[in-house]
């Protein structure tokens, strides 16, 4: 078999997701301003708690193939994390941070679940 028609026949057997988003514009601006006040109330240290919230809010209002997401990422969770990653980023002079976002975007992933 060529690999022309292998690879039409991958493309074949994949489908795009029924994927539907309900949040709206008023729950959003109401989660983002709590999430700012808190991260500048607190001078950012409770940016992990704001960031928890945003993605709650974000993965809460997701549906893929009619079947709701859960966040169940915590504060606590990520706030240990959060600490590692700044510290080992001022040591580096900045350079650690290029790891922070893929190894935070995989704990947002590991937290994510499919309500059955």
């Amino acid at each position: 078999m060529s690999t022309a028609l292998k690879e039409q026949e991958t493309v074949t057997q994949m489908r795009k997701p029924d994927v539907e988003f309900t949040g709206g514009a008023g729950d959003l601006l109401g989660t983002q301003i709590i999430a700012y006040l808190i991260t500048i109330c607190t001078f950012g240290i409770c940016f992990p708690w704001a960031l928890c919230m945003m993605e709650k809010w974000k993965v809460d209002h997701t549906i893929i193939d009619g079947k709701r997401l859960e966040f169940k990422g915590s504060a606590l969770g990520l706030f240990g994390n959060w600490i590692k990653w700044w510290v080992f980023s001022a040591l580096t002079l900045g350079i650690y941070s290029f790891w922070v976002i893929p190894a935070l975007n995989k704990w947002k992933a590991e937290n994510t679940f499919i309500v059955r």
